[in-house]
């Protein structure tokens, strides 16, 4: 293992936020902190918000990607990271997200019922999900956006609108 002495000395990236970024972040989070080991994708993503009408930053998965290998590198981690220990680490986030809605009945998009405190961890537990899928994929050598759009692509030719619209068969009863 290596020791703190061997450690980068200097300020990460992902945590090197302007003022400018900083506002921005309370603007697109709702005031949500940056805790944990998504700091990395929450602080720098939500400084470069795309429009008012998106919930999305402009950050790509390759940047989150490159700063969460970045992060996994200084700590020496690398060696715990395959491609099963990442899976079993992102469906154990899952449940943890899920624990959050759970007994809770409908939520409302936005999450209207839910506490500051619990968007608050949706958010954490969404981006560790996030996270560790981006670091999944990559370990696994799959280009995830490519990978999403053929499968959008693909979900198109199985659900056509003309024939799907407004119902919520599985596929096979639209054959």
């Amino acid at each position: 293992m290596s020791s703190a002495a061997n450690a980068p000395s200097e300020t990460p990236e992902y945590a090197q936020i302007d003022d400018q970024a900083s506002n921005q972040n309370k603007k697109s989070t709702n005031g949500m902190k940056n805790t944990s080991h998504n700091a990395a994708a929450s602080s720098s993503a939500s400084a470069t918000a795309n429009s008012k009408n998106s919930h999305f930053s402009n950050i790509t998965f390759e940047e989150l990607r490159q700063l969460n290998d970045k992060f996994i590198k200084e700590r020496n981690w690398d060696q715990f990271h395959s491609p099963r220990n990442v899976l079993l680490a992102m469906v154990g986030e899952v449940g943890e997200l899920a624990e959050i809605f759970q007994w809770k009945g409908e939520v409302s998009e936005g999450l209207p019922e839910l506490s500051p405190e619990e968007r608050e961890h949706v958010g954490q537990e969404v981006s560790d999900i996030l996270i560790y899928l981006i670091d999944f994929a990559s370990r696994c050598k799959i280009d995830l956006p490519a990978a999403a759009m053929k499968k959008m692509e693909a979900n198109a030719r199985k659900y056509p609108a003309d024939k799907v619209y407004g119902k919520a068969n599985k596929y096979t009863d639209y054959q």
